[in-house]
């Protein structure tokens, strides 16, 4: 394997310690972006093929923003690997709640290259900084899981991302509540989190929207809820897509907050997807005490760019106008760096804020860049 990922891994792994919260500067994303671009134009037949037909070869690249995205859709269309597909080490599906029709699957072939890539980032949001964190020393906060065990789901993202932070963040400490067909242990984590409070520890809460909605209804038919010690966190990571029960966030929050006892502004989001390695987090760093939920912003780490591009034109959107999120992501060397999402968001000053997804049918340019991706399948 190129030493490309143990070059990167090194440089994810000591973002944080060199430059704490900060964006790398702009001629060593640069850099990195053109040498993981230069490594997938070789390593990717079919992403070089695409390249090739929108007139884009590494030497022909002055800006990494002119690396060629993929929309997310291309994740269910074809293997995108970068690398010897033979070497693949999980290949991670999405959830497919939105219906028929083939899940997006990214063929992962570095596990090691992916953690990397969670564990400083959740530490700089979850462990370490916001109120009464000290930098590069937080606690340690036991991970509560609304998910499955990892080994139960191999194909869960989600669920890898939280057992490797239960592993080296929590030390261990915490467990997972959710069985593998998705039934809350809601007797199970009712105990641990009451024990919890008893003892005045600290927890994180995670998991989805959709989960968190079913656990809220447990609490309110059984009359309970819980006064969870100063420094716990909940982190809710969306969840809501193709589901029949939607609650504003707002609303949401309000009861997370009352039924845990813990703040608003210790309820973070953290947005993600299985087609990108990295996570961007809202708070407790991006969110201080009395903000709106509104005035939130999504901070990316050090190793992302994202792009706010106008639905229509798939150009740059001006500075404040809604467009579509594209994320460019070295973490992302084993499969394709640059992602065009269908959401739809904001840029601000130090990242972005998310409106919420595409309605509607696809804008013509995504569907133009999957006949070009296709036709280098074919070819």
């Amino acid at each position: 394997m190129s030493d490309v990922f143990a070059s990167l891994a090194h440089a994810l792994g000591t973002a944080f310690k060199e430059s704490p919260g900060e964006p790398w500067p702009d001629d060593v994303f640069e850099s990195w972006a053109q040498r993981v671009f230069t490594y997938q134009f070789g390593a990717n037949p079919v992403y070089a093929a695409y390249a090739r037909k929108r007139g884009v070869t590494p030497s022909t690249v002055t800006h990494w923003s002119e690396i060629p995205w993929v929309p997310a859709s291309a994740f269910k269309a074809v293997p995108l690997v970068s690398g010897d597909p033979s070497r693949v080490q999980r290949v991670f599906r999405t959830s497919g709640t939105t219906g028929a029709g083939r899940r997006g699957e990214h063929h992962v072939l570095d596990l090691g290259l992916y953690k990397d890539s969670l564990i400083p980032n959740m530490r700089r949001h979850l462990y370490a900084g916001g109120p009464d964190r000290a930098d590069g020393d937080g606690p340690i906060l036991p991970i509560l899981a609304l998910a499955p065990e990892p080994a139960d789901v191999p194909e869960s993202s989600l669920s890898f991302m939280l057992g490797a932070a239960l592993d080296v963040l929590s030390g261990g400490e915490g467990g997972f509540f959710v069985t593998r067909d998705g039934v809350i242990d809601t007797v199970g984590l009712s105990e641990t989190l009451g024990e919890a409070a008893a003892r005045g520890t600290p927890v994180l809460l995670a998991g989805t929207a959709f989960a968190f909605v079913h656990w809220l209804d447990w609490l309110k038919e059984h009359s309970a809820g819980f006064e969870l010690p100063q420094g716990s966190l909940i982190m809710e990571t969306g969840g809501f897509k193709g589901r029949s029960r939607v609650l504003e966030r707002p609303e949401f929050y309000a009861s997370l907050s009352e039924a845990h006892g813990v703040p608003f502004e210790a309820i973070v989001n953290e947005y993600g997807m299985t087609e990108l390695l990295s996570q961007f987090y809202d708070g407790p760093v991006a969110a201080t005490s009395g903000m709106v939920l509104e005035a939130r912003r999504h901070v990316p780490p050090p190793w992302v760019r994202t792009r706010v591009l106008d639905p229509n034109t798939l150009s740059a959107a001006r500075m404040g106008e809604p467009g579509l999120l594209c994320h460019y992501d070295l973490a992302n060397a084993g499969s394709v760096m640059a992602v065009l999402t269908e959401d739809q968001g904001i840029a601000v000053d130090d990242g972005f804020r998310v409106l919420g997804r595409v309605e509607g049918a696809e804008p013509r340019g995504c569907s133009l860049a999957m006949d070009d991706l296709l036709s280098g399948v074919r070819s």
